[in-house]
């Protein structure tokens, strides 16, 4: 995550009452998601990471909380955290599309089928192919990456959700840096 402001991300999203208290015109991202962490504003820490990764990375991140999901809690959605995994590795309209169709089996309910919804609003047209270019609104992806690692973190055993949150939260912190 370059040295974005964490202002100009936070411009993009719903930011809550206490992470619009902890923001300052000078943070960058990464400190504003440290802050974040330490008042335990997950939700607002993953909205920041969701929005100032790059939207590959994004997606990439929230696969891995949903592969992280189906370790503790297999279901039949592997085949999107699969098909998210296949665009990942060649970025091209036949796997989007082949994305969508998972994520619409697996549902959009599930961690992987969110993951695979966001591979589908990344770019490209949303209409049919047969139909007139429609493309995704900006925000429409990072919003599916958020719905992706929040079903991770609470959708099984949610008194576990804080220990997830942070752990998905470092990761996303770590393929930030990373990159």
């Amino acid at each position: 995550m370059e040295a974005q402001k964490a202002t100009d991300v936070c411009r993009k999203f719903y930011l809550g009452d206490v992470g619009k208290k902890l923001l300052s015109g000078e943070q960058t991202t990464d400190q504003f998601v440290e802050l974040l962490v330490q008042n335990k504003q997950y939700i607002d820490a993953i909205r920041v990471l969701a929005y100032a990764l790059p939207t590959k990375t994004a997606i990439a991140w929230a696969n891995r909380c949903a592969r992280q999901f189906l370790q503790e809690s297999p279901d039949e959605s592997s085949a999107a955290a699969e098909a998210v995994d296949k665009w990942l590795a060649e970025p091209n309209e036949e796997n989007r599309r082949a994305a969508m169709k998972a994520a619409e089996t697996a549902t959009f309910s599930t961690p992987a089928g969110s993951a695979a919804l966001a591979v589908f609003l990344s770019g490209g047209s949303i209409a049919p192919p047969d139909a007139p270019e429609t493309n995704p609104q900006d925000d429409m992806a990072p919003n599916a990456v958020v719905g992706s690692v929040m079903l991770a973190a609470v959708l099984k055993e949610p008194e576990k959700a804080e220990a997830r949150f942070q752990s998905f939260v470092a990761d996303g912190r770590s393929l930030a840096s990373s990159k």
